[in-house]
């Protein structure tokens, strides 16, 4: 079989992947094409005596230089430096066991666990918000309010439809969004978002039962997806990773225009 007929099926994944590390669809995309890239030049790089999913990322995280880096010491990327979060995302979004990141990464499986340990505890004492919920299931949007509420955030409402959404986002502005990309009037979860970001600067999280279909690198696509069925462990590292990117990034904004107006 042929390195893009064995990697195709994954790319998605990778893509869901490189997009929550680095908050962006654009940055994410244009790592793993250049990880893709480097293997066509040198498909030696990649081992077929492993599972193709597993040396896939391993390689990702060889080859790729283009991640943002950790923030000064004071920041909030300080808090949760990049290998916990890589930790973390890759056990409780990817599903890789602690043996398998601990290859990923090229460190051992103790030190996984820690790193894994340790972002949880940064998340939970640094990165609260208030979030709304658009989901037109009740009981899905009642486990979800259940997991953000058991995670110290406070829930602004829950809209079940476009309309709803953005009456309640401009009633009561939420610092994050989590939607399902299906509503109850037929309507959009994406275009209820994009309705709310015109009046609001917050990070989104999808939630969808057919990612694949999000992340083909074809077009505008969400930076954080959550697949249904999801574990509240998957909830809990997007939230993290969503709060901890749009932050870092709004405080070197401040900071920026700080020094511009000086």
């Amino acid at each position: 079989m042929s390195l893009t007929a064995l990697l195709g099926p994954e790319l998605p994944y990778l893509r869901r992947y490189a997009r929550a590390l680095s908050g962006s669809q654009t940055m994410g995309d244009a790592v793993v094409m250049q990880t893709l890239e480097a293997l066509l030049v040198d498909p030696s790089a990649f081992s077929r005596d492993q599972a193709p999913r597993l040396e896939l990322y391993r390689v990702f995280h060889k080859l790729s230089g283009s991640l943002p880096a950790d923030g000064g010491a004071d920041g909030m990327f300080a808090r949760i430096p990049l290998q916990e979060r890589q930790a973390l995302l890759l056990t409780a979004v990817e599903g890789f066991s602690i043996d398998e990141a601990a290859r990923i990464l090229d460190t051992s499986a103790d030190e996984i666990a820690s790193e894994i340990e340790s972002a949880r505890r940064a998340i939970a004492e640094s990165l609260t918000a208030k979030v709304m919920i658009i989901e037109d299931e009740a009981i899905i949007a009642l486990h979800i309010q259940s997991i953000v509420e058991d995670l110290g955030h406070s829930i602004t409402g829950i809209a079940r439809t476009r309309k709803e959404a953005f009456s309640l986002a401009s009633q009561t502005p939420p610092e994050l969004v989590l939607a399902d990309i299906s509503l109850a009037d037929g309507s959009s979860g994406i275009d209820a978002v994009r309705d709310i970001l015109e009046i609001a600067d917050v990070p989104v999280i999808f939630i969808t039962a057919f990612p694949e279909r999000l992340l083909t690198g074809e077009r505008p696509e969400p930076a954080y997806l959550i697949t249904k069925p999801f574990e509240p462990e998957t909830v809990t590292a997007t939230i993290g990773q969503a709060l901890l990117v749009h932050r870092e990034l709004q405080a070197t904004a401040s900071n920026e225009k700080q020094v511009a107006a000086a």
